[in-house]
Formats: structure tokens, sequence, C-alpha cells
């Protein structure tokens, strides 16, 4: 079927639930530039290029579905994020939003520290060559074997997360003779403006030790009476993909009552303050995230102010961006596939993937962007939800979004700010083979973690 003859389907947005979706832009070939990579652009044929390179060139060389990573968009986001600190503050990339060798060398070379929070978290950094002192170590139930090779590598801070970790973290530090820097994860009680799953600081869950009932001062005082730990601060995170300081602020004011509180009983001034991360990025052109300089003032205002307030001296901030750096700098570049059109409702568009590749619209109900990125096209808007090829109903990537009507197997379209969360999450659901992450800068292409393999598949299945 010709491009020019496909059946159309709903193309309006008066079908829509009232207030939930925007009609679709004036001009589908323009792209939004808060959603994509600072490189993409348009060619003259409407064919979206990415540090100078054709998405189509991409698709042949590395077949689709990939992500397609900006390194150089990447790196200006990691020195935008330390400029806007400065040399008094520590800037943490959460390593669980996407992780690679080659990512931790960007890291070290653009002056950022790790922070991970699994032993192959850990292997991939030391693998890379990130200096031990630099990476901090997170998680909620570490093993034994992941707290000892913590230790042993010489990591700069393990963030403490439970009674029980307290104990195991001190019996390893004096087994091997060291003195481990640590932290404490405290829960502020904090109602972060974010989803459900994603929300880390109020009491009922599984993250930290709860402020309320003076838990999170009991593991102080025990903290403190271990030789084999150093505690050099409090940490606090709040949740994910926020927009809203006030939860930030409330956090703040929480942590140096404690930090207070702490010097008022034990005559100690804990140095260092941790603010997490889980500041949000543009997944839509309704998003509005802050950016980087005014994160930082806003975050540094209101510590300086409680400190001020407490009669504390200011101590060193650090925050922990995973996202807010890696999320704008992808895409992932699918193949369109079959085509359903449901008169007065929507036009369902199969692309090659799905929710192996990106779990976070099934998980979260997350929302997306999405734009046909292979030709120009000046056909009308059309209603769609873009789906996988799995054996599922939930099996939706963008769940609402307008493309144009003459859409046909075949083209090409990208869904942006795939950075974070998504090869990180991705699965081997019905045997789906994970996609490759493709690093391009200046004109160049090359992949950074190759394509899975049905090879790869069968090697770990050992039954015969």
């Amino acid at each position: 079927m010709s491009r020019s003859a496909h059946p159309a389907g709903p193309r309006h947005a008066d079908v829509l639930p009232e207030g939930h979706y925007t009609a679709p832009a004036a001009d589908l070939n323009v792209l939004d530039e808060k959603v994509w990579s600072r490189t993409v652009r348009r060619n003259g044929d409407g064919v979206a290029t990415v540090a100078g390179i054709e998405v189509t060139r991409l698709a042949e060389e590395f077949g689709t579905p990939a992500y397609i990573l900006d390194e150089a968009d990447f790196r200006a986001r990691c020195r935008a994020w330390s400029d806007a600190f400065g040399s008094d503050a520590d800037v943490y990339y959460a390593g669980k939003a996407f992780l690679s060798r080659a990512v931790v060398r960007w890291l070290h070379e653009e002056g950022l520290n790790l922070d991970v929070c699994s032993g192959g978290e850990l292997a991939t950094a030391l693998a890379a060559g990130m200096p031990a002192e630099r990476v901090a170590f997170h998680g909620n139930n570490k093993s034994a074997q992941e707290i000892e090779r913590a230790v042993e590598a010489g990591v700069g801070r393990i963030v403490l997360d439970s009674f029980q970790e307290i104990v195991r973290v001190a019996h390893t530090a004096r087994r091997l003779g060291v003195r481990q820097r640590v932290q404490i994860r405290v829960t502020v009680g904090v109602e972060a403006h974010t989803h459900e799953f994603i929300a880390t600081a109020h009491e009922d869950q599984k993250f930290g030790i709860a402020l309320a009932g003076g838990q999170a001062a009991e593991a102080v005082r025990r903290a403190l009476a271990l030789d084999s730990l150093e505690l050099t601060g409090i940490h606090s995170h709040i949740g994910s993909q926020i927009f809203d300081m006030a939860g930030f602020e409330v956090s703040a004011r929480r942590v140096v009552q404690l930090l207070a509180q702490i010097r008022d009983e034990h005559g100690v001034e804990l140095p260092e303050i941790d603010l997490g991360g889980g500041l949000g990025i543009a997944y839509t052109s309704e998003d509005d995230p802050r950016e980087p300089h005014d994160i930082a003032k806003a975050l540094s205002d209101i510590v300086t102010r409680e400190c001020e307030s407490a009669g504390l001296a200011t101590p060193r901030i650090s925050v922990e961006p995973g996202r807010a750096i890696v999320g704008p700098t992808a895409f992932t570049l699918y193949e369109v596939g079959t085509i359903k059109p449901l008169e007065g409702l929507r036009t369902y568009v199969s692309v090659d993937g799905g929710m192996s590749d990106n779990i976070r619209t099934a998980l979260y109900d997350a929302e997306y962007s999405v734009a046909l990125v292979s030709r120009r096209s000046d056909a009308e808007a059309m209603l769609t939800r873009v789906v996988g090829k799995h054996c599922e109903s939930g099996d939706i990537v963008v769940r609402d979004a307008f493309l144009p009507a003459d859409l046909a197997p075949g083209d090409l379209i990208a869904v942006p700010a795939t950075g974070a969360y998504c090869r990180s999450m991705a699965s081997n659901y019905n045997h789906a083979l994970r996609p490759p992450v493709v690093a391009v800068r200046d004109g160049a292409a090359r992949v950074i973690v190759r394509r899975e393999t049905e090879e790869d598949l069968l090697r770990l299945d050992v039954g015969e």
C-alpha cells in the first residue's frame, strides 16, 4: 500500500478525554527542542539528524530499535551541573539511570562523581577506571559480598540504609582494617509530587531510616559509637521526576534540624549533606524543568538559610542527578510495522520494540513524545497510540500522540528523552533482544553497548 493511500483513521483532538491531552502542533515536522538532545535537527528532506548524522543512516548501519545517545549533549550536561554547584559541592551521577564503561569514562573526564547501587554497577565503575574514592554505594539491601567489595575497593562513601547495615559495614571495615566513610539515609516524611512508585521519602516504603519516632537519631548514635565507621553526613532523597522545589525545602529543613540535634547531643557537626537527585526533565512539551544553575542556587539558599537559623556551619552539599543528565541525551529509534485505525478512537501504530526496551509507560504511566523522523510529511495529524510487539495489551510506548496521517510501514519514528531508565530497565520479555546503545558525536557513530543476539540468549540457557 502506498503512503498516500494509507487509511488515516481518526485525526482530531475532539475524541480525547477533556483536559488530558493537548492538540497537535501546527506543523508535525517541527521538533520541539525542549525534549530532544541539543544536536538533533531536520535536514531539507525532513530527515532528522543527530550530531550531523541522518537517522536513516543510523537505522541502516545499526538496525532498529536502537538507543541513540548524543555524547556531546551528555558531556555538556555534566559540565552544566558541575559548573552550577562549583567546587564547594559534589555532583554524583546516579548510575542506575544508565551506566556503561563509556559513560563512566565520560563522567571521569568531566569531573563528576558516581553513585552505584549494586555490585554490577560497582564492577562497571571500577572496570572503566573511575577512582573508587569518587564512588558512593547505595542500596537498601546490600549483600555481604557487595559490602566487602566496596570496602576493599575504597569507595568514598557507603550510604547506610538500615540498622542491620550499620553493623554489617562496621564489621566488614573492622575485619579489613579500614575506617569506612558513611552517610545515613534518612526518610524525612516528604510526599514528593510524583508517581507513587518513585516517591521515596515518605515513611511507608523500603528506603532509609525514618526521621519520625527518633529512628534516624538512634542510627546516628550507633554509627558514631563504632570506631570502624566515619559518619560524614546525612542523606535524603525524596523521589524522582520532580519539578517543584518545595519538597526539597521541607527535606532540607528537617535534615538540618537533625544535624542540630546531633550537635547538641554529641558535640559533633557533620560536614556533609546529600539532598539526592530526582529533578525532572521534559518528556513532553508541557514539562518545564529547571536549569542546573537555578536548582543549585535554590538548594544552596535553602541549606544556608536553615543552617544559619540553627546556628550551624553550612555543610558541603552533594546532589545526585541521573535522569537530569542522561535522560534528554538519547532517543529510541523504531521502525513502524502494523498500523490499525480504530474508527472514532485512534490509530494503533506498532513498532519493532516495546515494553522490553521501555517499560516506563507500563510501569509508571509515563508520558512521552514521538515524531516521524525518516521523511517530511504534510499530511494532517491523526491521533495514535504507539505500541510494541509483545504479547501484552499494556505494551504501550506512547499512550496518545499525534503523527502524520500518511504514516506507513517502514517509516522511522523516534521517541525522545529515553536516555534514563530505558536501557537500564530493559528486559528479554518474549525473548526480545535488547537494543544497542549507539553514541554519536561530531558526525561519527559507534556502539557502546552492543545489540543482544540469539546466541546471547541461548548461551545462558544451559538446560538440555
